[in-house]
Parts: structure tokens; C-alpha cells; sequence
């Protein structure tokens, strides 16, 4: 038996005026979800607990198996142990976003918190910059992906409140300034770092050019090294993990999963579905699960971009649902699990906490009790049927909660 999971970032979202009150992903054509839909079982999860910040890292753990209330310590330091930072106990990680900041009237604005989805080989110049001047015993600064980096406080504070930057577009940064214990030298490090990028050539280069420059860090998401029990331990099994995303990668590492990297993955819209979903049929051959994760809907929400958010849920069942049970016909029994972490309403342009729509499909029962249900928001509900987020993974292995 195999088993994977396919999870399209972000693509639940709420009915909107602009599109008849539907919702996006009513809207997109999705025949390959629709037909795991009336084949499966199709509900709602709760991904993200009562009381936890509507994040991917809660609910990326939710949907991986591990209970947030057990195991999360932040967002930052899964992070971490994907781009291969060794944290030590009295450590503390935080996302660092390469953001763009726009003056105002005396006050400075999230113009856009992904500095334009700054190429990563620009944005390692700039953290290798950043590293090179402010780096020192307490602080060292690590490159990542695209406008992802990560910070490293040895010794550090970790109960501060620090605020997502996509939870702040176009919103003042005054008002959401790192609070609490270790905030002063939080906001001492942005402000250094703010006069390091301002001058720097490439910033200047890319302003020329009419690019998004980014002149600004922004730091979020602190933790320490969390504890996971890989699923050697928890299931006896071996398994791949397929994303370009750093905190998915790095659940993976402490879940004991293998980390594949595929030519063209970038986390956006212009990522390489189908290559995505031909590395995770390859790794079905020599391992049992696969954890596959598409970033784009979620980030053309974050964008506000309702046409790019169509697209890419499109995009995701065609090239990605689709091509994986292709390739799965015919072959060794499957089981599915089809889901988002958490909605990403366009409107909002960002996370909230409701329930997702998911779809669990075994190729052994398929079509048996075949329905006229479609994968949507609306028809998940009609279902009746909500499972807790951390407990879908124990169904999907046909393992006791």
C-alpha cells in the first residue's frame, strides 16, 4: 500500500461578490478533485487549533500527524532544520522576510513582503551582506529561498510578540513592531539592517531597473528546536517530503522524511507542478508515503490576486492531482489524502482559522458508492462530517488516533 498526501496551500477560501458567490475554488475547473470528491470521503478539518495563529506551521503539523499542542515551539526553527542550522537548546530561530517598506506621511508601510519575490540569488547577496556587517557571537544571519531567510539569537528571547508581515500589507509597521522582553534589540538589528540594504549596490540595481528592492528585514515566527517522533517510530514507515518551501521541508527532516528537491520548485505560481508530481511518483517506488505541497494559491492570495489564485488551484489539480493518479493507475493500492493547511481568503490576504475541505480516497474502494458531491468548501460542509486536522494522517494509514 501507498500512501501520499497532496496539499494545495491556502486554496479554501470564502464566497466572493466578484465571482457570483462563489468561491475560488468553486469557481476553478477541478475534474480531477471533483472525481475524488464523489469517489472519497470528503469533509472538513480543523488544521489549526483553538487559541494557535491561523499559520502554516500549525497547520502543516496538523496535517502531518503531530498535535500542535504537543509539539509547536514556532515557526522558525522547522525552518531551520530544513536549510540544515543546527539550533542548540538555548537558541532561538526567526523567520527573517526580505520585505519592501514605503514612507508615508513620516511612517513606514508594508508595501510588500516578499520584496517583490526578489530572485534567491540576489536575496543570498543581500543576507550574505547582512551576515558579513551584523553578524557577530549573538546574531548570525542564514540565506534561504526567494525572500525567506532565517535569524539565529544564541542565548535569545523567545516570548515576544512579532507579527506575520503578510498579516500587515499595506498596513503601518509602526503599530506592529516586535513586543516584549528582547524587542529593543530586535528592533536595533531591522533598523542596522535597514541602512545596510538601503546603500547596497543591488538594491540599487534593481531600483533602476523599476524592481522591488528590498530595504528592510522583518523578523517573525521565533522558536526553539521543537522534539517530533519521525514516523519510523511512529508508524514504521519511510517516506519523502516534495516542496520549495523551508518550513514544509523542515517538518519533514524531524518527521524522519526524505527531503526531494525539484528543478524549477519556487513557491510561487511559475512552479514546477508536473515536475512535482513526477518526483513524488518516482519516490513511490522505493518508499511508502509521500508528503507533496504546492505553495501557490496560498501566495497569490497573500497578493490579493483573485485570476493567479484560479490558476494556480487549476493548475494544482491538473498537473499535480491529475498526473498523480495517472501515474498511480493500474499500479500498487493507494490511499489519498487531498486537502489545504488552512483558507487564504483573497479579500483578506491572509490565513484564517475555519475548517478545510479534505478528501480521503483509497484506489481499493474507489467509486464503489460513487457520489455527485464536488471539492469545494460548500459541499465538504454539506457533509456534516469535521475531523480534527491532526488525526486525518492516523486515517489516512489506517492506524488507530
Amino acid at each position: 500500500m501507498k500512501y501520499l498526501v497532496l496539499l494545495g496551500d491556502g486554496m479554501a477560501d470564502e464566497p466572493m461578490e466578484e465571482l457570483g458567490g462563489l468561491t475560488p475554488l468553486e469557481k476553478a475547473s477541478t475534474p480531477h478533485l471533483d472525481r475524488l470528491a464523489g469517489a472519497g470521503t470528503l469533509g472538513l478539518a480543523r488544521t489549526v487549533p483553538v487559541g494557535f495563529h491561523p499559520g502554516s506551521d500549525v497547520a502543516n503539523l496538523s496535517v502531518f500527524g503531530y498535535d500542535p499542542h504537543d509539539c509547536y515551539s514556532g515557526r522558525s526553527p522547522l525552518e531551520a532544520a530544513s536549510m540544515h542550522v543546527d539550533l542548540a537548546p538555548e537558541d532561538v530561530a526567526f523567520r527573517l522576510n526580505l520585505v519592501h517598506l514605503e514612507p508615508h506621511f513620516a511612517h513606514l508601510y508594508m508595501s510588500d513582503f516578499s520584496a517583490g519575490h526578489i530572485p534567491t540569488d540576489q536575496a543570498r547577496e543581500l543576507i550574505t551582506s547582512l551576515q558579513d556587517h551584523l553578524g557577530n557571537d549573538e546574531f548570525s544571519f542564514h540565506p534561504g529561498i526567494s525572500y525567506r531567510h532565517l535569524l539565529v539569537w544564541k542565548g535569545g528571547k523567545d516570548r515576544l510578540q512579532c507579527t506575520p508581515p503578510h498579516d500587515i500589507s499595506n498596513q503601518c509597521v509602526g503599530d506592529h513592531l516586535p513586543r516584549g522582553e528582547g524587542a529593543e534589540e530586535l528592533i536595533h538589528l531591522t533598523t542596522q539592517a535597514q541602512i545596510i540594504l538601503g546603500n547596497h549596490p543591488l538594491n540599487r540595481r534593481r531600483e533602476e531597473a523599476g524592481e522591488v528592492t528590498a530595504n528592510s528585514i522583518w523578523l517573525w515566527g521565533q522558536g526553539r528546536a521543537p522534539q517530533l517522533a519521525d514516523y519510523r517510530q511512529l508508524y514504521g514507515l519511510n517516506g519523502a517530503v516534495i516542496s520549495a518551501v523551508d518550513l514544509i521541508k523542515g517538518i519533514g527532516v524531524y518527521a524522519g522524511l526524505d527531503i526531494i528537491e525539484v528543478p524549477g520548485a519556487t513557491g510561487y505560481i511559475d512552479t514546477n507542478y508536473r515536475g512535482k508530481a513526477d518526483a513524488a511518483l518516482a519516490a513511490l517506488q522505493s518508499r511508502d508515503f509521500v508528503y507533496l505541497h504546492v505553495e501557490a494559491p496560498d501566495e497569490a492570495a497573500h497578493a490579493g490576486n483573485l485570476e493567479a489564485k484560479i490558476q494556480a488551484i487549476e493548475d494544482f489539480d491538473a498537473k499535480v492531482v491529475g498526473r498523480v493518479l495517472e501515474g498511480l493507475n493500474g499500479g500498487d493500492d493507494f490511499r489519498l489524502l487531498v486537502l489545504p493547511d488552512h483558507p487564504t481568503p483573497v479579500s483578506k490576504r491572509t490565513h484564517t482559522s475555519d475548517p478545510v475541505p479534505f478528501v480521503l480516497y483509497d484506489s481499493r474502494r474507489g467509486g464503489e458508492e460513487e457520489t455527485t458531491a464536488v471539492y469545494s468548501e460548500k459541499s465538504a460542509a454539506a457533509t456534516g462530517l469535521v475531523e480534527v486536522g491532526h488525526q486525518l494522517l492516523p486515517r489516512l494509514l489506517e492506524r488507530k488516533v
